[in-house]
């Protein structure tokens, strides 16, 4: 099962990140939890994990913020056995480890929330919260 903590333990390293280090864009659980909770009873998270690489290949590709935004969206990448585009989000949060422009992250947030918003609810403006940490993964 090494593969499989390996992962969990990059998922969850992820996660909390932006409690551990210094950033950017910081964010807090309590943050999160009111940024992605609207009503007490709909509570249940999917994680989406980016990049999903083998434990040896990371420090060979630097991915873009583009690239690492469509990955964390894929159903593929989801840590759970769902497709999130058989449902809508309700709300998204989006945490990035590494240097990167906060302005870049903000512009490729609302891209995604353009381009996908068939999939966003409507009642709900500006969904998405992203947070950066400057320390890589």
């Amino acid at each position: 099962y090494g593969d499989l903590n390996h992962l969990v333990s990059a998922a969850l390293s992820g996660v909390t990140c932006c409690l551990r280090f210094p950033g950017q864009l910081n964010s807090d659980l309590r943050k999160l939890a009111v940024n992605l909770i609207p009503f007490p009873r709909l509570h249940f998270f999917m994680t989406g994990f980016a990049p999903l690489t083998s434990r040896g290949s990371q420090q060979y590709r630097a991915l873009t913020v583009p690239e690492l935004t469509q990955q964390m969206f894929d159903a593929k990448n989801m840590m759970c056995a769902s497709d999130p585009r058989h449902g809508r989000y309700l709300t998204a949060s989006a945490m990035f480890r590494g240097r990167m422009s906060t302005k870049e992250v903000d512009e490729q947030m609302l891209n995604v929330q353009n381009k996908n918003s068939s999939y966003f609810v409507e009642w709900i403006p500006n969904n998405i919260k992203s947070a950066v940490c400057d320390i890589p993964p």
